[in-house]
């Protein structure tokens, strides 16, 4: 996934890093698209509209993927691959120019969730256009519950996972807290830290400063708007949100990030404890959602 791991155990088994190795291991293989021999990568090789099995884990994630595509409004989309890959966000790798706008509009054009059908019952999809799966947006947040569930599973109730900046608590510290945590800060914002208590909840943040490139003097996040097929130009700087699983505070931060200042709506509508960033001209400034702010008061 191009990114680290940690976990803080209590009484931790002496197996631990080599269970929670293996868990991350079938996670990459099958839904890594860095990854060539990846289930992802063979299915976005595979032949438009021909159904493909699809391993439980895999079925899963991209179960949840469409469902929140949908509650979205297609603010979180997990079939831009293309797209990513146009901007130099994916495996083909960086770019040195900006991509033409009409390459732009006929990437769009067969992309997107609409495009992939999925037979639960047959534990099977089909992309029906050359659209391309891209788990970015989730699949780091799923490896965290994957992990967590593991470790819950082998009896181990105290613990943090952490896995790129998206982190899962359970039970407590050894001298009886919580998991406390700041959300992540926005570089050159001053805006007083906000710490929460991790007990059986995740965080994950999505930012414009994690991954970007520079083009005549203009800076590109990586996120990108499904609707134009382009990196945000919103003033949303980051947002972090706060769910009992990961795999779903993870989309739904890309997803409230590429709404704007509409996505703190959409947050109070789905009930989500949300904090988002704005550059707000020479400085910035912070929306909380009605959730988040009642778990803070």
């Amino acid at each position: 996934m191009g990114t680290s791991w940690s976990a803080r155990i209590v009484d931790a088994p002496a197996n631990a890093q080599a269970e929670i190795e293996a868990v991350l291991a079938r996670i990459v293989a099958e839904m890594s698209h860095w990854e060539p021999g990846s289930d992802i990568s063979r299915f976005n090789r595979s032949v438009m509209g021909r159904w493909q099995p699809l391993p439980p884990q895999f079925l899963h994630v991209l179960s949840a993927a469409l469902d929140l595509a949908r509650a979205s409004s297609g603010a979180f989309d997990p079939a831009m691959g293309l797209l990513a890959d146009l901007w130099g966000f994916g495996p083909a790798g960086s770019r040195e120019w900006l991509p033409e706008a009409h390459a732009v509009a006929e990437a769009l054009a067969v992309s997107g969730a609409g495009h992939i059908e999925l037979d639960p019952a047959g534990r099977r999809a089909r992309r029906l256009t050359p659209a391309q799966l891209d788990f970015s947006g989730i699949a780091k947040g799923f490896a965290v519950d994957a992990v967590a569930e593991r470790l819950l599973g082998a009896g181990v109730p105290d613990f943090l996972v952490e896995i790129g900046g998206e982190l899962r608590g359970e039970g407590i510290r050894p001298d009886g807290q919580p998991w406390w945590v700041d959300l992540e800060p926005v570089p050159g914002a001053r805006l007083a830290p906000i710490r929460v208590a991790l007990h059986g909840l995740s965080v994950a943040t999505s930012g414009d400063y994690r991954r970007a490139f520079t083009h005549g003097g203009r800076s590109y996040a990586h996120t990108l708007d499904p609707r134009t097929g382009r990196p945000l130009e919103n003033g949303v700087a980051s947002v972090s949100v706060l769910h009992a699983q990961a795999m779903l505070a993870d989309a739904w931060a890309t997803a409230l990030g590429v709404l704007g200042g509409a996505g703190i709506a959409l947050a109070e509508r789905e009930g989500l404890a949300a904090h988002m960033v704005m550059r707000d001209g020479t400085g910035f400034a912070e929306h909380l959602s009605p959730a988040l702010q009642a778990m803070l008061d």
